[in-house]
């Protein structure tokens, strides 16, 4: 018997097609490739409502009332340029980091606790359910009480407003975590904290970035509003205080000037740090579109 032979294929070589009439097809006009842009995109939305703000106010023409884009626009210049709004600023952002980075490290302890024993289920469910619905702002009375006027109280609200929609969030990523990536934890001798570190964290991340968005969102909205009761930290006034001065003093234009910081941090952390975290880290994993 004669062994069977495959038969061999004879190799070519195929010469590339010429790239000019395809290169001219697949390239977008010029208006289609900056509308692929986010930033473009975002910036359009901003430019439109800054113009609608504009003619909305020139046609109400009160500027007590509401001033308009420009004016508003120049104050703000002008109160970074003197340096006065840079200083609130610092004193506000000063604070927000402290109470912010005590609120996500108690949320990941309490978290820890709770995939790890039962008692900790129990104790985060709770509290969770005792203290979430409770508004950060209304601890505040009770703040002054115990922490005195001054940058104590503010931080202990912040710990509040970060704390349990952090823990809520976090937890549920890990509840989330497919039981087959538990189970390869454990072949590996994973145990307690080590299980929570290195398999349920990267497992749970789009839950827990999403849930340190949104706990910085609670923590910079009940900072401001806390500032705008009392914003002397150590002598010194954030930026909800910046805003409730210049109201009593009716200088219109520098309360909206304060509301566009307000605005500008938050757009400024969510799409550059936020978004780098999440680019870096889940899409680049491929967890995340």
């Amino acid at each position: 018997m004669h062994a069977l032979v495959p038969p061999v294929r004879p190799e070519y070589e195929r010469p590339p097609e010429p790239l000019g009439d395809i290169a001219a097809e697949r390239i977008l006009p010029l208006h289609r490739r900056l509308w692929q842009s986010g930033t473009l995109r975002k910036a359009f939305i901003l430019g439109l409502l800054a113009v609608v703000w504009e003619m909305f106010a020139r046609w109400q023409d009160n500027e007590l009332l509401l001033p308009t884009f420009s004016a508003t626009a120049r104050a703000l210049v002008e109160g970074l340029g003197s340096g006065e709004l840079i200083g609130n600023i610092a004193v506000s952002l000063g604070v927000l980091l402290q109470g912010y980075a005590l609120g996500v490290a108690a949320a990941f302890m309490l978290t820890a606790l709770a995939v790890s024993t039962r008692i900790g289920r129990d104790l985060l469910e709770t509290l969770t359910s005792m203290f979430n619905p409770l508004p950060a702002i209304a601890l505040l009375p009770l703040a002054l009480l115990w922490f005195g006027l001054g940058r104590g109280s503010l931080i202990f609200v912040l710990l509040h407003s970060v704390l349990w929609p952090l823990a809520l969030n976090t937890y549920a990523g890990f509840q989330g975590v497919p039981e087959t990536l538990r189970m390869a934890g454990r072949n590996y001798g994973l145990r307690g904290l080590r299980l929570v570190v290195q398999i349920l964290v990267p497992a749970a991340l789009p839950s827990i970035v999403s849930g340190l968005k949104i706990a910085w969102a609670f923590a910079w909205r009940t900072l401001i509003a806390a500032e705008l009761v009392f914003g002397a930290t150590s002598g010194k006034g954030g930026l909800g205080w910046y805003i409730f001065q210049n109201r009593n003093e009716l200088y219109t234009d520098k309360v909206f000037a304060g509301l566009a910081a307000v605005i500008l941090i938050g757009l400024l952390v969510e799409n550059i740090v936020f978004h780098s975290l999440e680019r870096v880290t889940v899409r680049r994993w491929g967890m995340q579109r």
